[in-house]
This record gives C-alpha cells, sequence and structure tokens, in this order.
C-alpha cells in the first residue's frame, strides 16, 4: 500500500515543476516576445522601458514566487496525506487485535466445547458420538434392572390431536387436546418420522402425511437420558396395500435433536392371540363378556383364541353350554375350556391357562371377565409386546359407578357403551392395576410366571410385574383408551390376610367414585338439608326445575 502512495506524490511533484516550467515559459514569451537584444530600438530605449536586464531579474523574480506558492501548496498536501496515512496504519493495528484476540477466543472455546463432550471417555469432540452415546445408555434397545416397580418411567399415548395422560393426583385431566410446547414437540417428532419415511418408501406423488397415516405413538421422558417417541404409521399410499402392516418409527430426543434409532415393518396379520380368563361363578358377567367377545373378536378381529380356566363346580354347565353355542353358532373352533375343582385363585388359573397352550410359543392376553375391550386394543397388545425382549402393561380405564356418576348429577342412565367414555367425572386410569398384560407365553415362562401360593384377591399380579421390571425386559407401561374396567360390586374377604384386605378396600373406594363425588356421599345429609332450604325459600323455582 505504502510504495503506491509514494509513487503518486513523486508524480504529482513531477508534473507541477512542468507546469512551473511551462507557465514561467509563456510568461516570458509574453513580457519579452521572441525578440534579441538588438531588435530593442533606440526610440523604445529613449521612452523609458525597462532594460533587457531589468525583465530578466523581474521575470526571475515573478517565477520564484510562483514557486514558493506551489511549493507551499504540495507541503499542505503532504502533510493532510501523512495525516490520513497514518490513520490508516492505526485503523489496521486495531483490527489486527481484534482478530487476534477472536481466534484466541475461538481456541479456548473449542477447547472446553471438547472437555464438555469427552468426559471421562477422552476421545476428540465429536457431536454424533455423544449423542449416539445418550441413547445407548436409554432404555431403547434393551431393559433396565430396577429395584422397584416406582421406578418405571410409564409411557404416554398419543395420537395426532389427543394425549391420554396418567396422573394420580386429584383433578387431573386424563385426556387431553396437545396444546402449545406439548404440540410442537409431538408434531415435530412425526413430522420428522414422515419425512424419513418417505425419503425412502415413496415416490413423489405417493407421500405419507402426518395427519392423515399417523395411527398413534407413546412417549416417556426419562431425566437422564432425554425423550423416546415410538410411532406407528398406516401404509395407506402404497398401491400394495397390507391390512394390519405399519411403519414403526422410533426417535430419540437425546436432549438434541431428534436423532433416529430405528425404522422397521411389522406385520401383524398372522399374529394370534391366546385370551386366558379366568373364571368362577358370575354367569350373567361372563355372558356380558362373551357378547363382547362375539363382536370384538371373531366378528370383527378374527385372530384369538379363547381359553377359559373354570373354578368349582358351580355353573359350570351353563359355561360349557355358552361355550358350545358361541362355537356353534359362528363356527368359531378357537375355544378351550380348563376346570379346576379347586378354591378360586387368580394367579393359579392363568398359570395353568398359560401351560395348557400346546402349539408352542404364542401372544397372550391375560383378561378379567370385567373388562371390556376394542379391535384397537388387540393391535396394540400385538404392536407393543415382542418376544424375548418386551412386554406390555396397560392402564386400563376404570368406570366409577353409574349408579353414583349419574344420579347425583340428576342424568337418566345411559346405555352400556355410552358409558364408555373418558373422562374425570366418569372414571380413572387404573395405575395400581397390573392385572391386563400381553407377553409371550415362552417369556412368561421364562420369568416362572405366577407364584401359585396367593389365594384369593389380588397381589399375583404385582409380583409377576416386579418381575418384569427387575428383568432385562422392556416394561412398556401406557394408557390405552381402548380397554376399560366395568364397575361392579366388590366385597371384599374379611379373611384376607392384612396388604390384601387394605389393597381391596383401596381399590374399592377410588372404584367407586371421583373425590367429589364420593364427598356428595359423605355429606348427603347436608346436601339434602340444603335442597330442602332452598325449597323453602324458592319453592316456584325448586318445583319448576324439576
Amino acid at each position: 500500500m505504502y510504495p503506491k502512495v509514494t509513487m503518486r506524490v513523486s508524480i504529482l511533484r513531477l508534473l507541477l515543476l512542468l507546469f512551473s516550467v511551462s507557465f514561467l515559459t509563456m510568461v516570458l514569451v509574453s513580457r519579452c516576445g521572441i525578440s534579441t537584444l538588438d531588435s530593442f530600438s533606440e526610440e523604445e530605449k529613449l521612452q523609458g522601458m525597462p532594460s533587457y536586464h531589468e525583465r530578466n531579474i523581474q521575470t526571475a523574480r515573478e517565477t520564484q514566487e510562483i514557486q514558493e506558492e506551489y511549493e507551499r501548496i504540495i507541503q499542505v498536501k503532504d502533510a493532510d496525506h501523512l495525516k490520513y496515512t497514518e490513520a490508516l496504519k492505526a485503523k489496521i493495528a486495531e483490527l489486527e487485535l481484534q482478530l487476534e484476540k477472536t481466534q484466541a477466543l475461538t481456541i479456548n472455546f473449542t477447547k472446553n466445547q471438547a472437555k464438555d463432550f469427552t468426559s471421562s471417555e477422552k476421545h476428540a469432540f465429536d457431536a454424533e458420538k455423544y449423542f449416539e452415546a445418550r441413547i445407548n445408555e436409554a432404555e431403547i434397545f434393551h431393559g433396565v434392572k430396577l429395584k422397584t416397580e416406582y421406578e418405571l418411567v410409564p409411557f404416554i399415548r398419543f395420537t395426532y390431536n389427543r394425549i391420554y395422560l396418567v396422573d394420580s393426583g386429584l383433578g387431573k385431566r386424563v385426556v387431553e387436546k396437545p396444546i402449545g410446547y406439548k404440540k410442537k414437540e409431538l408434531h415435530e417428532a412425526i413430522e420428522k418420522a414422515v419425512n424419513l419415511l418417505n425419503k425412502q418408501v415413496y415416490a413423489e406423488n405417493l407421500k405419507l402425511k402426518g395427519d392423515r397415516d399417523f395411527v398413534e405413538g407413546i412417549y416417556r421422558t426419562i431425566p437422564n437420558a432425554g425423550t423416546t417417541y415410538e410411532m406407528y404409521f398406516k401404509d395407506t399410499m402404497n398401491k400394495s396395500f397390507t391390512p394390519n402392516m405399519y411403519h414403526k418409527v422410533i426417535l430419540s430426543r437425546p436432549f438434541g435433536p431428534l436423532h433416529l434409532v430405528e425404522k422397521s415393518v411389522r406385520t401383524t396379520t398372522k399374529e394370534l392371540i391366546n385370551l386366558i380368563l379366568p373364571l368362577s361363578g358370575r354367569k350373567e358377567t361372563f355372558k356380558h363378556f362373551m357378547d363382547y367377545f362375539v363382536k370384538i373378536c371373531i366378528k370383527s378381529d378374527k385372530r384369538v383364541f379363547l381359553t377359559v380356566v373354570y373354578f368349582g363346580t358351580e355353573d359350570l354347565n351353563y359355561v360349557k353350554s355358552l361355550l358350545g353355542q358361541v362355537s356353534k353358532a359362528h363356527k368359531f373352533k378357537n375355544i378351550k375350556l380348563v376346570t379346576l375343582n379347586e378354591k378360586f385363585s387368580r394367579g393359579r388359573g392363568l398359570q395353568v391357562g398359560a401351560k395348557s397352550w400346546t402349539k408352542g410359543d404364542v401372544l397372550m392376553f391375560l383378561c378379567d371377565v370385567d373388562i371390556v375391550f376394542s379391535v384397537d386394543f388387540l393391535e396394540r397388545c400385538r404392536l407393543n409386546s415382542e418376544r424375548g425382549k418386551k412386554v406390555y402393561y396397560p392402564m386400563v380405564f376404570s368406570l366409577y359407578s353409574p349408579r353414583v356418576v349419574y344420579s347425583l348429577h340428576d342424568m337418566p342412565l345411559p346405555s352400556e357403551r355410552d358409558q364408555l367414555v373418558i373422562s374425570k367425572d366418569s372414571g380413572f386410569w387404573r395405575d395400581f392395576g397390573f392385572g391386563m398384560t400381553c407377553q409371550y407365553r415362552s417369556d412368561f415362562i421364562n420369568i416362572k410366571g405366577f407364584d401359585e401360593k396367593i389365594d384369593g384377591w389380588g397381589g399375583e399380579d404385582v409380583l409377576l410385574y416386579r418381575k418384569y421390571v427387575k428383568s432385562d425386559y422392556i416394561v412398556v407401561r401406557a394408557t390405552d383408551p381402548s380397554i376399560f374396567h366395568l364397575w361392579h360390586e366388590k366385597v371384599c374377604d374379611p379373611t384376607l390376610s392384612t396388604d390384601q384386605y387394605r389393597s381391596c378396600i383401596r381399590s374399592k373406594a377410588l372404584n367407586e367414585a371421583s373425590h367429589s363425588q364420593l364427598g356428595l356421599l359423605a355429606f348427603k345429609d347436608e346436601v339434602d338439608l340444603h335442597r330442602s332450604y332452598k325449597k323453602k325459600l324458592h319453592p316456584h323455582k325448586i318445583a319448576g326445575k324439576h
């Protein structure tokens, strides 16, 4: 930069010098003309004109003044240029200093980041390796041995516009529409999965859409690992569409960007479910159960085998007759009746039912007679169970007593189908119940099944659940909106052990009504007193209301 500036100054000086010489020449010519000394006449001398010598002195003086003026101008220009040059030098020095500081900060930041991410492994900073390590620590590819059942983090089921929550606190919503950050989070996961599937599976004119083809998913957040999403999509855009075939996508958010864990296709078309039902008496309830079984399992799903384990001889002929009628009327041969002349024990009945299967391995649904479910539940049973790896423990929605729910609010009793509603006033998620479960027979046998020494009500299902929680199996514990526990009168046998009796009473209280509804029952006298008081004050309003 600086040599160019110096050269420009030299050229400027040369030009000024040439201009000065030219100017002096012009002045000289204009004053003296082109005459020589000999051209001056005697007459000019007599008229008093300056002599040649005098004119030369005057011209030299004027030339000197002009040259001095130009030198002054050049000095001013040199001074201005020097100031400008010094300012540029100072700016360049300042920029160089800032650059050095920035480079130093960048080096320190990179070193600190590398320290944070390498941790104890002491490998070079690599975000992908870091996230993969976090994913491997999560309970995705393998189960984690836990000390108690309370350590297990349950999954939450969701669709495109519904979240089925589980919360044991009072007054909490059991189902809600995703809004705000929750909507953004879930829809981001759905769209990410859709984009991953569309890149590989479909042509441009055959694209999956999240709001149309997404079936459902489950998610949970584990504090030291992040959030895991398991999602299922229907293959509706494929020309060779196969019923009951799903695209499964597992995504993980390990406190960072979503990371693809697995893409797979799951087909449930040939997956048979052996529904095992322990029973003793309760013929009317069993008749009701069989009506649902015909509608859901025989007419709709068509991939269910029914094993009934019956205790005692009371109403045994009725059970045999009913099973025979169903088999004959619907040409349904997938029914088996096992009889035990013993006192009823649910764990014992399920154990015998599981062992009575002789056709190799099979997916089992351990059920109760007061359970109502849909085809959607049966599909979840298949999708959330995996041989040698995963068992499904749905949270059943337990209905309150219809007598309390509707009569306390002066409402007519609706049909049973219309009572199957998920709301905080109609029931609750049975988060303390572990009786309904889907698992493969081989896994059930491997973990040694139920404790057959437990008699009477309750306890056996909790112990089996604890076995799985403490093992390497993945336990899928999730709310399921398609399976209901119907209300029925519960009688707690006073001969039960203390723990069993307390569990029975607790279950009875929770099954009867909500907290507010139980409050209305508990303070019925006060409520009636208030009604009578209001009736006296406003008899016409009360009469008109009713």
